[in-house]
């Protein structure tokens, strides 16, 4: 059948099976020897993983039958708990040296940026769409709306978690910058951050070391290991570097398990599949009914993106280690979970666009 015969919101379904069930595939293929050397058991992360895909996508489907527009009612209850949930990891971390986990019980809940990086997108698409006669006052900026996500950022700068705190930063200059906010503002803030970055790094010791040791053996080992797949790979379940060569193969450093077992082809194939779906979500947004749908769809999509792409790049050396995980691909669940909730967020938007603007009143 022709993919004209499907609305954009099933090929978008459709695709996020695909990814979801490729990832589960690769990611037990990844984490089966680890799993039997720590729990003797070969399908404890497939398990896990498949119990929070089963969750995330009950989450989506739920999400995708509400209107998005009620999020424009609880904006900032959501930047309010996303607060309380990242200081909660200040004190409720277990044995993690970070704060970066909401660990209650001895079990770690959630990765608290998580849910913070939705909120924080939701809350930018409502104040673009709320102040869009005034983005380009830097005043107003600066005093309405730096503060409330200065907040968010900060508290998970210091879990510490950089990389995230960054890649948060970036897709909102983005939604900022498509929005045409004051360019004083945004070359303002730029330059700011990355001046804060900078002191933060040099003066954080683990951060630091990742610099210097860009290409530490991690990289090396994998590097072999997309060197070692060719373009048709060893075959599914036949790595090599996952036997104790490298570690985190099942989370950060999934993609060379992808390239030895599969080859090129197979990194071929993810990354087509990646781009297809940036594609037909930016499709929606030319029949977006309003601004805040618009501006949700260029952070979701820009989000989903950039956590591809920088996961893609620290993998091949091409930038320093960042430790985050790779959408559908990883193994993790909260990150997970709410990648699969502002899915559905987009399934919403794809549904309420095929039924016109005066949905916007509904």
């Amino acid at each position: 059948m022709k993919i004209s015969n499907y609305t954009n919101e099933q090929i978008i379904l459709i695709t996020i099976t695909i990814l979801t069930g490729f990832g589960l595939v690769i990611m037990y293929s990844a984490s089966s020897i680890i799993a039997m050397n720590k729990f003797n058991n070969y399908l404890f992360f497939f398990i896990q993983q498949i119990k929070w895909i089963i969750i995330g996508a009950i989450l989506m489907l739920a999400i995708s039958r509400i209107n998005y527009q009620y999020l424009n009612k609880i904006v900032y209850l959501l930047i309010f708990l996303s607060w309380v949930f990242l200081i909660l990891g200040y004190f409720f971390k277990g044995s993690n040296p970070a704060a970066r986990w909401l660990v209650i019980g001895g079990r770690s809940w959630m990765t608290t940026s998580d849910f913070a990086r939705i909120s924080m997108i939701i809350f930018t698409a409502f104040f673009i769409e709320k102040n869009k006669n005034k983005l380009d006052n830097w005043k107003y900026l600066c005093f309405n709306f730096t503060p409330i996500i200065s907040i968010g950022l900060l508290l998970i700068l210091f879990q510490p978690d950089t990389s995230t705190a960054i890649v948060i930063g970036f897709i909102i200059m983005i939604m900022l910058f498509i929005a045409k906010a004051n360019w004083k503002y945004l070359f303002g803030v730029l330059a700011f951050s990355f001046f804060g970055i900078f002191i933060k790094i040099i003066t954080t010791p683990h951060a630091l070391i990742r610099i210097i040791n860009w290409n530490d053996n991690q990289k090396i080992q994998s590097l072999n290991a997309l060197g070692t797949g060719g373009i048709l790979g060893s075959g599914l379940g036949d790595s090599i570097i996952k036997n104790g060569f490298l570690p985190e193969v099942h989370t950060d450093f999934i993609l060379p398990i992808i390239g030895e077992e599969l080859g090129f082809l197979g990194i071929f194939l993810l990354f087509t599949l990646f781009w297809f779906l940036f594609n037909r979500i930016l499709l929606i947004t030319k029949e977006a009914p309003d601004i805040f749908s618009i501006f949700l769809i260029i952070g979701i999509s820009t989000s989903i993106m950039s956590y591809f792409i920088i996961n893609s790049a620290y993998v091949i050396g091409f930038a320093p280690t960042t430790g985050l995980p790779m959408p559908f691909i990883s193994y993790g669940g909260s990150h997970t979970i709410f990648t699969l909730i502002s899915l559905g967020i987009i399934l919403n938007i794809a549904r309420r666009s095929k039924l016109g603007r005066n949905t916007y009143y509904r």
